[in-house]
């Protein structure tokens, strides 16, 4: 039997007890996530838009990774192991956690940079094993904002961007930066960090490198410390380009991407189609149709930077 037919042989395997038990009525599902941040709201929502109430009919089960990556493969195990009937992961990291947990469990992965390149899946359309969801296209993307950001702010040289080793879809952004960032006459910094008390230091080392602008993803540890990463661009007078919109909300300068409560939304879609029996060889990885730039005009007075009308017009939002 040749591989691919045989990876597929296997996703639908991995379907065929959850379409027979989809069939079974008053069921009770049970979900499981990891962490629950606020963005999740719309994936609550959006359950409940498709009849589904907590009590009634599912159950959610939340594990906390109290803001600690190492707890994140704890988190999926304990989830696999009750068991739940579907997996909800948001960010590679989690993904990776609940990939390792289980490989029966239908897994749905929510806002992923680059799932093919992490291992998650063998390609967007065919995504073979227990896992499928959506993707952010974030290191295609990425490029995008490097031109946008010098649309904005032509004298910018020297970018600095922020990533973790241990998210296994930064290792393409990595290769399309250094890829685009000639062409468009930059140099990029590579900051890492990978831990919650690495910040300091990695962010001293990076201002020794004297950038002119800062760019980072939506990585679920460096996400959990944004207000800290603005207010330090903010003391120093660095401009910011961000991948979600809720980061300029909170006060950074503009963000170019695919939009976070629309992902979430699609990830509780998913969710409904398997608990109703759908295989997983038949749920391609979804991709983003719509990207939007927001500029925070607000930050950018406070940075002393005039941002030109005719790049405002590009913009979906202006905060003022």
């Amino acid at each position: 039997m040749k591989r691919r037919a045989f990876i597929t042989l296997l996703g639908g395997a991995a379907a065929w007890p959850l379409a027979a038990r989809a069939q079974q009525p008053n069921r009770l599902w049970r979900i499981g996530i990891i962490g629950d941040a606020a963005i999740w709201d719309h994936f609550r929502q959006e359950l409940r838009d498709l009849g589904y109430i907590e009590g009634r009919n599912i159950v959610i089960e939340y594990r906390s990774t109290e803001e600690r990556p190492e707890r994140l493969a704890t988190a999926a195990t304990e989830l696999a192991r009750l068991p739940v009937d579907v997996i909800v992961t948001y960010g590679s990291p989690a993904t990776q956690a609940a990939k390792q947990a289980t490989a029966t469990i239908p897994i749905v992965m929510t806002g992923i940079g680059d799932p093919v390149r992490a291992g998650f899946v063998a390609s967007l359309a065919h995504p073979g094993g227990n896992i499928t969801g959506n993707t952010i296209l974030g290191p295609e993307i990425a490029p995008k904002r490097l031109q946008l950001l010098k649309l904005a702010v032509p004298t910018v040289s020297r970018v600095a961007f922020l990533w973790n080793p241990d998210n296994p879809s930064h290792a393409a952004y990595l290769d399309e930066w250094k890829a685009a960032a000639p062409a468009l006459g930059a140099e990029m910094l590579f900051v890492s960090v990978r831990k919650s008390d690495e910040f300091d230091s990695a962010f001293a080392a990076m201002m020794r490198q004297r950038p002119d602008a800062f760019t980072m993803t939506a990585d679920p540890l460096h996400q959990l410390h944004i207000g800290w990463i603005i207010d330090f661009l903010a003391r120093n007078r660095l401009p910011g380009m961000y991948q979600v919109r809720e980061n300029v909300v909170a006060g950074g300068l503009m963000s170019y991407g695919a939009s976070l409560p629309d992902l979430f939304r699609g990830a509780a879609s998913y969710v409904h189609k398997i608990l109703q029996g759908t295989r997983l060889a038949d749920l391609p990885v979804e991709q983003p149709t719509k990207f939007d730039l927001t500029v925070n005009l607000k930050t950018a007075k406070a940075l002393g930077l005039t941002i030109p009308e005719s790049f405002l017009l590009l913009a979906a939002e202006v905060i003022e």
